[in-house]
């Protein structure tokens, strides 16, 4: 189950798979993929589930199905780090999609740009357009509104006794869209919401407006 909600006049879709539709730039936006971080753990003798590879893909084939977008904007950080047997596979993936794609560039995603060029994936810093940015860092800046990802936000709700639990969610600020990771084995940070804050958390298939 999706949730709608109005910025600027624009309608935004939150996904359960932590992407969000910008319903009419017809974009959709993915932030914090880390694609190659269970094969650079797996070399390195970490037991990460070989199966962990191909949910990222599935999740990605999902999603655009679902929207059909026009252009597809990964909000940093989309590789892990070098290039590794999963890029074979992100470029096989690329030659399937349908839609536009554009990088904007986070701390991890050290690739060079020719690999990107030679995809015919846009890579740039940064994207300003109808008043909002949309970067990988967290930023507030005058006048716009900012989605970003780099944080893989999470909240923990707590229960009766001792029970929580601690889900992924999309953390807005008064100017400002936080991204959960959209990538498997990625991990989250526990944000704490202020009065003003409201909190979007993935609840398994459905968004739960939490506050």
């Amino acid at each position: 189950m999706t949730q709608d909600i109005s910025i600027l006049g624009h309608t935004f879709t939150l996904h359960p798979s932590a992407a969000v539709f910008w319903k009419e730039r017809s974009t959709l936006l993915i932030s914090d993929v880390h694609l190659g971080k269970v094969s650079h753990f797996r070399k390195h003798g970490v037991a990460v589930p070989e199966n962990a590879v191909a949910a990222n893909f599935h999740r990605l084939d999902a999603v655009l199905t679902h929207f059909e977008p026009e252009t597809v904007i990964f909000l940093g950080d989309l590789f892990h780090s070098k290039k590794n047997r999963e890029w074979e596979l992100f470029d096989g993936w690329v030659q399937s999609a349908e839609a536009r794609i554009v990088l904007v560039a986070g701390n991890h995603d050290i690739i060079a740009q020719r690999h990107y060029d030679d995809l015919g994936i846009l890579v740039v810093k940064e994207l300003v357009s109808d008043g909002f940015l949309l970067t990988h860092h967290p930023e507030e800046r005058d006048g716009l509104f900012t989605f970003c990802g780099h944080i893989h936000p999470a909240i923990e709700l707590r229960g009766i006794g001792r029970q929580f639990i601690k889900l992924p969610c999309f953390f807005r600020k008064e100017n400002q869209m936080i991204l959960p990771a959209f990538g498997e084995f990625t991990g989250t940070y526990v944000l704490m919401p202020e009065n003003e804050d409201c909190v979007y958390a993935i609840a398994q298939d459905r968004i739960v407006k939490v506050c």
